[in-house]
């Protein structure tokens, strides 16, 4: 990708993000990318109908919108690969993640995640195609954690949980979407398998846990995640590269 269409994804980026917080202002645009604002590039993208451009305010168009939608999927999803799966830094390598993979292989990453609906900043990803499908699938049934029986083995879809601090324990403890866990007892509080280790919680922390039981055992399910890291990390290499 030339150095041009990177920086026009950059401020697609940025729009977005604004809109997300209630701002539209051009003078905001240009505090958001600082000493790498330039005219030029919106002159272009309004050329290019991605975004309206008047003397106070800039807004991205419907193609725009669409097109930064992409952009903004492609650099959370990374994001939640690399804290979740690497359990590296996030931030650096999803921002160069975001320009060199393609939607399928994001819908793929978004799948073997257990299709996650925020980063690890708690901002929303946008739906893919793969989220949808999962959605119409009854056999994709999310159901709390607490609906599973003693023995059986399910994968963490999402965590309904505000509290960041709650939210830093879980992931702590390995317990975050896309991660295979194993109920062993109920009372006097639940414990799980997760990641090798036994974990007790007790039943607030359990109801804000989501999980899709149409898994394989835990041992298969493990097998399966430990080759797809493997495979997924292979491919992001030679994006890169």
């Amino acid at each position: 990708m030339n150095n041009t269409q990177k920086e026009k994804e950059e401020y697609l980026e940025a729009l977005w993000e604004m809109r997300e917080r209630g701002i539209t202002s051009l003078s905001a645009l240009k505090e958001e990318m600082d000493k790498d604002f330039d005219p030029q590039i919106l002159d272009e993208l309004s050329y290019q109908n991605l975004i309206e451009l008047n003397a106070c305010d800039v807004n991205l168009t419907k193609k725009g919108e669409e097109q930064a939608r992409k952009i903004i999927r492609a650099h959370r999803i990374g994001e939640r690969l690399l804290y979740d799966v690497f359990g590296g830094e996030f931030e650096g390598g999803a921002c160069e993640f975001e320009h060199t993979v393609t939607t399928s292989l994001i819908d793929g990453i978004c799948t073997l995640l257990g299709h996650p609906r925020e980063c690890p900043h708690g901002m929303p990803i946008p739906e893919g195609e793969c989220c949808k499908s999962c959605a119409k699938s009854a056999c994709n049934a999310v159901v709390p954690l607490q609906d599973l029986k003693i023995g059986e083995s399910a994968k963490v879809a999402y965590i309904n949980c505000k509290d960041d601090r709650r939210m830093h324990r879980l992931n702590g403890i390995q317990i975050r979407p896309g991660a295979i866990i194993k109920l062993h007892q109920i009372n006097p509080c639940y414990v799980v398998e997760c990641e090798g280790g036994h974990i007790a919680m007790d039943e607030d922390i359990v109801s804000n846990i989501k999980v899709w039981t149409n898994v394989k055992t835990f041992d298969e399910e493990k097998k399966i995640i430990d080759k797809d890291k493997r495979r997924l990390w292979r491919n992001y290499l030679k994006k890169i590269k």
